[in-house]
């Protein structure tokens, strides 16, 4: 008979009556006596560990017992036998050894019931007889820690747990099994990883098995040993669809019955029992005889609990066949109808039905929501972090929503953690989390963390069904339900029409395609705020409750759920009517169907508290009742602000003359003023008086903006009084754009041309790379920018997919430049003929010219600086200009790398050996080198900002923004004077800011290393202070060019003691970053088309970074190592360097190769003591970083490397093990020769 045929028989079989499971197979071994010679058997008589115990083992070493074991089961009357197969994983077999076994055991074990089975079916046809393969718990637990002092440690892991039952489950199956039995449950992370690893196997291969699932009760507590009480078991696992569902082990059937009871009233599914022959007795022995045994389960029957039964530990087949009888004139349990819904879990069980009221979703354990929450996850603190949790439970929430997408934040390693140590607290884990994120590896990995039935905050059909329905199957087999976003393809729904489509498609997709239950689908049709001021908008919050009210008519058993606080956005700062706005529009959506939000419940009002008049003009917007509704709430919402004083802010502005003129003289006066405080009121005047909305961004807008460009281009104006003014035409476009696309018109508006910008793979500086896009979007160039990080090829599609007229390329490291020449030559390859653009601070025209041009027959450009970038973009565009400017731009080209070549003919290098003879000559006798206050790492997670803002040298400061003159005296400029100080009272409000509100966090690492100098130019470390241990080598490189007579030729080697002095000198080495947590808040500024702030908030982090580094190094010289004890420096001291000893940086002039920077990593395990990771061509994240070096030498200065000649690259390229190429390709701006192709 064939696996499909007697499933089918096992099946009508159930039907009629209740089926018997065996007994205990290791009670039945024990009978035995076997000795440790027993298990060993012949195979394994030398196995170096004792193996007695192994109960599994004896399907190949006594296989004849075993088999007497099972044939005594089915001679007692048992349906279904067990493979002896409890530990046959990988994970229990590691405690004998045996991991290699597994597959072997599996396969034995599943062979051998498989065989005697058959026997007793060929016996008697009419009794089949089936095997059931079992996978036990294994010996470690995925949801709880085996040290009490670390609840957030695991000793075994999802994946870990996945691979080792699929592994078993196969051994299984190969060797015949009927049903695959995950039982003795007393984790149920662990049974979910057995239940991903069954479903996967069976996707993988098309084979099919029952599946059947029994959890452990493990005291009168009524609860699973990780916590979860029957309901909440049941609600996690029964996402595989399983034959049967049940308990067994460590009770008696007594003990069991009130909990198998439980599972009969909600299981939707057969329902299994094999409890143990009562409790143990003092010697652990079962005392229970069958007829005691047997005349309980007969119980069980009559109360219509069973349809499968059978016995655990201490019952034997005497027991089976009592039990076998007890039952068999007893019907089996009906499966109940139980109507669909939505059954989560954390510890306990929590359903919402069709009559559940709504449920409150706890939003303050989400570091996008919560600045007090982010605060505590950055620090670390994750014990006030799991306070934040209980206390969201102990007022009320339901679910608690888990966010950890913060940008300076391990996001994944953040949540894992988290989750981890909730479920060491049973007053928060009890409720279900809903894990949210934007990120799928995120959602995934915290799904290998729960062992209850959460939701997964969100999946969307944003990215096209394929991956829609991809991460949809896995959140099933992961056992979850999943908030559905009303998102597609074209973007984000905002109509009525459009958020039903989408779910309805969606709906329809998940239930036909993926098999998702439609109860476990929670539809997001998207909150949008109202009161915005765009008449669009005014009926956000109707569409939402409308599409609320179809999914719920037309789509059966889904929820729906949202971000409540969304739709109050606009009165922000105004917290009374923001609440009444969330409780009104909860009031209506609740009633249309809505069945869960996420909203802070201690901050919603009562529906009927709130005043009357403020009630019905809320009620006015959020049911879009009349067109004035948000003129009117606006009216009387300062009445209801906790702080009326404010409303006086704009009392000066709004009496300025200028506000008296017509609509598009204002438009031009805020523009370039860069007042942005009412540009949205004077655009919507604007367009009033237009005939299409379109026109007022080609008329008054582009109008003002060419005033902007005229006074910009003509010295008049300067870069941040541009960025500024970018910034308000960047608001005034953001409130015309909804208008424009319903019209339907094409949404186009006549542009200058296109560019697309991009910082280069393996680079993440961008400063000056988004000054140049607000400039040339002053200048009406459409400019799409791609951001940081950009791989070549995703900037040639964008550019095919814009139809870009122009690429821009911007980088700082010097691994960018190879970059640049890279794209270039794939433009070329690829047959690209648009103009590329090339700018930052390492490119050069000389650069440009020699390296790049050459690989590209098209126009290449190098832009110097942003005041440069419009007069290109424009001679690019230009019908008449470009060909003659594309000319005299290759013509000068040619030019230079003529000068070039000339120019290294002209100045011939020095061979390796003669400048290393003329190395700077130090006294090594007469020095004594200053010995550090410690060796090895310190780290400072939390560097007092205050501290360093004396410390700012603000002269690059000015630079970054393009205005030339060293600071103060910058303020005394003619021309510039006013500007520069304008933007200096603007970085000072903010850097106030940043220090008070603690907008970034400061971190640093340093440490200091014994170190000597072996051969001639490098330095080796050690791990002790009298450098007898090897740690690592430092490689550097000497100047080759040529010098006056008598000059030095350096090497930073050059300043440590070398090998040969036997004196022990000592390396310091350090990592700052002043750039934790700016990227939310850049982002933020960008959202509001805020380019101005975004930029300022950079260049002020780089500040603080420079200033970070400049105060360790004087609290190195200082204090740490201590060499300069008494050192009082003036500010302008300090930036001028004035002080002993040099801290150069890894690819900067004097240590050019970055890839030194990774040794530097190793060395204070930078990324986990200061969060500052590398990139690929080792640019560091945050941006705002520094690196480097600590010589503390007298005679230590800086110095440029320079050119270097082919015979001191090769002998790098020998010290480090690199071949020719590889060197050439690191060190490629620094190469005095042009290296073979």
């Amino acid at each position: 008979m064939t696996t499909v045929n007697r499933i089918a028989e096992l099946s009508e079989l159930m039907t009629r009556r209740i089926l018997i499971l065996d007994g205990a197979m290791g009670t039945m071994i024990q009978s035995y006596r076997l000795q440790e010679v027993d298990y060993r058997g012949e195979r394994f008589r030398d196995w170096p560990s004792d193996i007695k115990g192994n109960n599994d083992l004896l399907v190949l070493t006594q296989p004849a017992i075993i088999r007497e074991i099972h044939a005594a089961y089915l001679d007692a009357g048992a349906d279904i036998l067990e493979t002896n197969t409890f530990n046959s994983t990988t994970i229990s077999m590691r405690d004998y050894g045996m991991e290699s076994l597994v597959p072997e055991l599996n396969r034995a074990a599943a062979r051998l019931a498989r065989e005697v089975a058959d026997e007793f079916t060929a016996r008697n046809p009419a009794k089949p007889r089936f095997v059931a393969g079992v996978l036990g718990p294994t010996s470690r637990t995925a949801s709880l820690s085996p040290d009490v002092n670390n609840p957030g440690f695991r000793n075994v892991h999802f994946d870990e747990l996945v691979a080792a039952y699929t592994e078993a489950a196969q051994g299984l199956v190969e060797g015949g099994a009927d049903i695959l039995l995950v039982e003795t449950i007393f984790d149920t992370l662990n049974a979910k990883a057995a239940v991903f690893a069954i479903q996967q196997f069976f996707d993988q291969s098309g084979i099919r098995l029952p599946v059947m699932i029994s959890g452990t009760i493990t005291d009168a507590s009524g609860r699973t040993l990780s916590g979860q009480t029957t309901e909440a078991f049941w609600n996690s696992l029964s996402h595989i669809r399983p034959l049967s569902f049940g308990l067994n082990c460590a009770l008696g059937a007594t003990q069991l019955r009130p909990y198998v009871a439980e599972l009969a009233r909600i299981a939707d599914t057969h329902v299994s029992a094999h409890p143990n022959a009562g409790l143990p007795n003092a010697f652990g022995e079962y005392d229970e005889t069958p007829e005691q045994m047997a005349a309980i389960i007969r119980e069980f029957a009559e109360s219509g609990f069973l349809n499968i039964v059978g016995g655990c530990c201490g019952t034997t087949p005497t027991h089976i066949r009592a039990i076998a009888e007890a039952v068999q004139d007893l019907p089996p349990r009906s499966i109940p109808i139980i109507p669909p819904q939505c059954q989560l879990a954390g510890l306990e069980p929590f359903n919402i039905g069709a009559d559940s009221l709504f449920v409150n979703v706890g939003e303050r354990t989400n570091v996008t929501g919560s600045a007090i929450f982010k605060r505590l996850i950055k620090a670390g603190d994750y014990n006030a972090a799991l306070d934040t949790a209980r206390q969201q439970v102990e007022n009320g929430a339901q679910i608690i929503d888990i966010n950890m997408d913060e940008g300076m934040l391990d996001s994944k390693e953040a949540m894992v953690t988290f989750l981890n140590l909730i479920a060491a607290e049973p007053d928060i884990s009890r409720v279900p989390v809903m894990i949210d994120s934007s990120k799928w590896e995120i959602l995934e990995a915290g799904l290998k963390c729960i062992q209850g039935k959460p939701v997964v905050n969100s999946i969307s059909m944003k990215e096209g069904e394929a991956e829609f329905i991809r991460q949809a199957r896995l959140i099933h087999r992961y056992g979850a339900a999943a908030i559905v976003m009303a998102f597609d393809e074209q973007g984000q729904a905002d109509t009525e029409e459009r958020k039903f489509a989408i779910c309805q498609r969606a709906y329809r997709i998940l239930t036909e395609q993926v098999g998702f239950p439609p109860q476990d689908i929670i539809f997001d049709p998207n909150i949008f705020a109202v009161a915005t001021g765009i008449e669009e908008h005014n009926h956000y919050a109707m569409d939402f409750i409308a599409a609320t009210r179809r999914i719920k008519a037309e789509l059966p058993y889904a929820l729906i759920s949202g971000g409540v606080s969304n739709v109050s956005f606009s009165f922000r700062g105004n917290n009374p009517v923001r609440e009444a706005i969330h409780s009104v529009f909860l009031y209506h959506a609740i009633h249309a169907g809505m069945s869960m939000g996420i909203v802070n419940a201690g901050q919603l009002a009562i529906y009927e508290d709130i005043p009357l008049e403020l009630r019905e003009r809320v009620e006015d917007v959020i049911l879009d009742r009349r067109p004035d509704a948000t003129e009117r709430l606006l009216e009387i919402a300062d009445q209801y602000k906790d702080d009326a004083a404010s409303t006086g802010k704009a009392t000066k502005n709004e009496s300025a003359d200028w506000r008296s003129w017509p609509a598009t003289k204002r438009l031009e006066h805020a523009l370039v003023k860069g007042i942005d405080e009412f540009i949205e009121t004077d655009t919507e005047d604007a367009r009033q008086q237009a005939e299409r909305p379109l026109h007022v961004i080609e008329g008054p807008l582009m109008d003002g903006m060419n005033v902007v460009g005229d006074l910009f281009g003509a010295g008049k104006m300067f870069l941040p009084q541009v960025v500024k003014s970018a910034r308000v035409m960047k608001k005034a476009v953001a409130y015309l754009i909804p208008f424009i696309e319903a019209e339907q018109a094409d949404g186009q508006r006549r542009s200058n041309g296109r560019i697309v910008l991009a910082t280069v793979k393996g680079d993440v500086h961008d400063i000056g790379k988004n000054i140049v896009g607000v400039v040339l979007q002053c200048n009406n160039f459409e400019v799409i920018d791609l951001g940081v990080m950009t791989p070549g090829q995703k900037i040639l599609d964008a550019a095919r997919e814009h139809g870009a007229d122009m690429i821009g390329l911007s980088g700082l490291i010097t691994p960018s430049l190879d970059e640049m020449v890279t794209v270039a030559k794939e433009m070329s390859r690829q047959g690209f003929t648009v103009p590329l653009l090339i700018g930052g601070a390492t490119t050069s025209a000389m650069h440009t010219a020699v390296k790049i041009d050459p690989h590209y027959p098209g126009p290449v450009v190098y832009v110097k600086d942003a005041s440069r970038a419009v007069g290109v973009a424009q001679n690019l565009i230009g019908a008449d200009s470009k060909a003659g400017f594309v000319a005299r731009t290759k013509a000068d080209y040619v030019l230079k790398r003529e000068q070039h070549a000339n120019r290294r003919q002209r100045e011939p290098l020095l061979p390796l050996a003669q400048v290393r003879e003329q190395r700077p000559k130090l006294d090594w006798v007469a020095y004594t080198p200053p010995r550090p206050q410690f060796f090895g790492v310190r780290a400072f997670d939390d560097y007092p900002l205050a501290e360093l803002v004396e410390r700012i040298d603000w002269t690059p400061f000015f630079h970054a923004w393009e205005l030339r003159g060293r600071y103060p005296l910058i303020f005394d400029d003619a021309e510039q004077g006013e500007q520069a100080r304008h933007l200096f009272n603007d970085a000072q409000a903010m850097l106030d800011k940043i220090v008070a509100e603690r907008w970034l966090t400061a971190r640093a690492v340093i440490g200091f290393f014994a170190a000597q100098r072996i051969g001639d130019d490098d330095i080796a470390l050690y791990a002790d202070a009298d450098c007898q241990q090897p740690l690592l080598t430092l490689y550097h490189l000497r100047q080759q060019g040529p010098k006056p007579a008598g000059k030095p030729y350096c090497c930073l080697a050059d300043w440590i003691a070398p090998i040969e002095s036997g004196v022990a000198d000592a390396l310091g080495a350090f990592a700052v970053t002043a750039g934790i947590g700016i990227d939310e808040r850049v982002a933020a500024f960008e959202r509001a088309h805020d380019d101005y702030s975004a930029i300022l908030l950079k260049a002020l982090a780089d500040r603080l970074a420079e200033a970070l580094a400049e105060r360790l190094h004087e609290r190195v010289r200082q204090e740490f190592w201590g060499y300069a004890a008494d050192e009082h420096l003036s500010a302008d001291d300090f930036i001028a360097e004035n002080y002993r000893g040099i801290r150069p940086a890894p690819g900067y002039p004097a240590c050019p190769d970055h890839t030194e920077k990774a040794l530097l990593w190793q060395l204070l395990d930078v990324d986990r003591t200061a969060g500052i990771h590398l990139t690929e061509n080792f640019a560091m994240t945050p941006t705002a970083a520094v690196s480097g070096w600590y010589f503390s030498h007298p005679e230590a200065r800086y110095f440029g490397v320079g050119r270097l000649d082919r015979d001191q690259v090769a002998d790098y390229a020998r010290r480090k093990g690199w071949t020719l190429a590889e060197a050439e390709k690191w060190l490629a701006p620094n190469l005095g020769y042009e290296p073979a192709e």
